[in-house]
């Protein structure tokens, strides 16, 4: 990400025209929000004089306590391509602050910075590659999204099979536009399902990135006349949609995980940052996969991981680290999807990884096996674990863990808490049709 001066911004929102500015965060669930602005407001945005009112978003404060203020991070300034030239619209990405003058604590991105400072303290810099998958829907003659798939395509197929191509192609050359470097994109296993691979860098512009990444990907598929979603299991008996996160920390401008004398060319710190994040993995969940439907993915037969445990080579464990070596030495978490907070999600990894390197926790021996097909007597054996089975199983272990509960700071943890045992206790009274189907004639 190119580092952006406040009067750099000045000077390409006149180069390009711009009239509407959109100031954008996120609330503790990663929607995005914005305020938007004239170009004429502009210059007292970047001077952290606008104020919004905090009360009104999802986990930020209460009502008697709600002036807050947007502080624009100018390097994420970027001008929305497929707006008209004429009154062209951008848009930055803001920090949240009180009216004190001090960092909102309930920010997810002041949360992510403060994983990353202590990071910093420690001589590491966090990169961060996700694989974001989403699918594609028709809508129906309201405009409203159904699960309907577009195409019957499966894993790397292309046109005639794959006709979400045009808008995933529509979507790559979006992305270019606003700073993105492509690596790949490619039909998914599911049909009408997609995914688009971006290249790594720090963590705090990748969480940036994802949310953008979302945005645009969900505006480009309604200019096809189609519904991108990103709910992680929106169809029964087919594959959800995941959010690989492939993890490195660099040190002194090298790879901190690669060691080339050493038995799988992995260090010591790569082996403690996977033994700390399947020691934290339980309580990670509840962040990483936050909604009562992303359970509905994580289940044995779907290639989603369940079970707790990693491995050099296969891809049935929860961490599986790639063959690359040298620079490109990294570990892939295999369990994230792509409704969670990426802001969240990088803090709690971070901090679970830098736990492990503080205290020397060493993972167990790695897997290689598929875990798939092991019976559950060889699985307790081998001393494989499982991940949280919903929800209210995954809070749990979140207000167990003092790592990860101090990671997401007092605030927004307990307010995280309350609207998720809100969301379980409206999922676990609903009755669903399922249970119609099957009890209604029979009892």
């Amino acid at each position: 990400m190119p580092i952006l001066t406040n009067d750099d911004v000045r000077g390409l929102a006149k180069e390009y025209g711009v009239k509407f500015v959109r100031l954008q965060f996120t609330d503790i669930f990663g929607v995005l929000k914005n305020v938007s602005i004239t170009v004429e407001q502009l210059d007292k945005a970047l001077n952290n004089e606008l104020m919004f009112d905090g009360s009104s978003i999802e986990g930020f404060v209460r009502i008697e306590e709600s002036d807050m203020y947007l502080r624009p991070d100018p390097s994420t300034f970027v001008v929305f391509p497929w707006k008209p030239k004429d009154g062209a619209v951008a848009r930055l990405i803001c920090d949240i602050y009180n009216t004190d003058g001090t960092p909102f604590i309930g920010d997810p991105r002041h949360i992510l910075r403060s994983a990353i400072a202590e990071a910093t303290s420690m001589g590491y810099t966090m990169n961060v590659g996700p694989e974001a998958e989403f699918f594609l829907f028709h809508v129906d003659e309201e405009g409203k999204p159904t699960t309907i798939t577009h195409d019957q395509a499966g894993y790397f197929d292309l046109t005639p099979v794959d006709f979400g191509e045009n808008a995933r192609r529509d979507m790559v050359l979006t992305l270019e536009q606003m700073g993105f470097e492509i690596e790949a994109s490619h039909h998914e296993v599911a049909p009408g399902q997609h995914e688009i691979d971006f290249k790594y860098s720090d963590a705090l512009d990748i969480a940036d990135k994802v949310v953008t990444f979302k945005f645009v990907v969900r505006t480009i598929a309604q200019r096809h006349g189609l519904h991108a979603t990103f709910m992680p299991k929106p169809i029964f008996g087919i594959a959800g949609s995941g959010m690989h996160l492939n993890q490195s920390l660099m040190k002194n401008g090298q790879n901190a995980f690669f060691q080339p004398d050493s038995p799988n060319m992995l260090s010591q710190d790569c082996l403690h940052y996977i033994g700390g994040l399947l020691k934290h993995i339980p309580a990670i969940t509840a962040i990483i996969n936050p909604t009562v439907n992303s359970y509905k993915r994580l289940v044995s037969g779907y290639e989603a991981p369940v079970y707790i445990a990693w491995s050099y080579r296969n891809r049935s464990p929860l961490i599986r680290v790639p063959a690359k070596r040298d620079q490109s030495t990294r570990i892939e978490l295999r369990s994230p999807d792509p409704s969670c907070n990426p802001y969240l999600a990088l803090a709690v990894c971070l901090r679970a990884g830098l736990d492990g390197i503080k205290n020397r926790i060493e993972p167990p021996a790695s897997c290689d096996r598929n875990i798939y097909e092991l019976t559950p007597e060889e699985r307790r054996e081998l001393r494989v674990d499982t991940l949280p089975e919903n929800l209210q199983e995954a809070m749990r272990y979140l207000e167990q863990d003092e790592v990860i509960k101090e990671a997401l700071g007092p605030h927004l943890l307990n307010r995280y808490i309350e609207a998720k045992k809100i969301e379980w206790d409206a999922y676990r009274m609903h009755v669903h049709p399922w249970e119609l189907q099957n009890y209604l004639n029979k009892y």
